[in-house]
């Protein structure tokens, strides 16, 4: 991503969304649009196999094709400082630069700031699967997806996935869809 492109994300962030770009914290701040789904059956966290592998896969880009995922997509995830003294990103989040950097605060009990990478890439399979799993696998956190627009957000974790939808009637739509995936929790947890 050129220096614009960076700019140009900023700018539309601070129209759109407002605030920091805290993953965790979309579904208090956005809860009238928030919907979490479950990337495994009976809400499994960690796949053990490639079958459950290719189950997490599967589900994550079919919900993201339901949210109209386009030809290039922000792909961004948090790192701290301690974890970017041993070189660049995350192998699974290459071309990644800069965005942003969040000081520390009591969200998250860390006490070293955090440096917000993105880069742009397809949603193809072949593209966003590396990233997909290693988020899985708890290698890379505060994670999330969204079209250049930034019209919703994707927030993938290890266990599932927070969704922000454009609108309430989108993510009615979303959990009247993939029913079998949500939480049996009354938060919806």
């Amino acid at each position: 991503m050129t220096k614009d492109e960076v700019e140009s994300l900023t700018a539309t962030w601070r129209t759109r969304w407002g605030g920091a770009p805290i993953a965790h914290q979309f579904r208090g701040r956005y809860a009238d649009r928030w919907v979490r789904f479950h990337s495994l059956p009976q809400s499994k966290r960690y796949a053990e196999t490639e079958d459950e592998y290719d189950i997490i896969l599967e589900r994550h880009h079919r919900v993201l094709a339901a949210l109209g995922a386009d030809d290039r997509l922000y792909v961004i995830a948090g790192y701290f400082e301690n974890t970017l003294g041993r070189g660049a990103p995350a192998p699974a989040h290459r071309g990644a630069v800069p965005w942003m950097t969040v000081p520390p605060n009591d969200y998250s009990g860390f006490v070293i700031p955090m440096t917000l990478y993105v880069s742009v890439t397809s949603p193809a399979p072949s593209s966003l699967d590396p990233f997909l799993r290693a988020v899985a696998d708890d290698e890379i956190a505060y994670a999330i997806i969204a079209p250049l627009d930034l019209r919703w957000l994707y927030h993938p974790y290890d266990g599932g996935a927070d969704v922000i939808a454009p609108t309430t009637d989108d993510r009615d739509g979303l959990k009247a869809r993939l029913t079998d995936w949500l939480s049996a929790h009354p938060l919806g947890l």
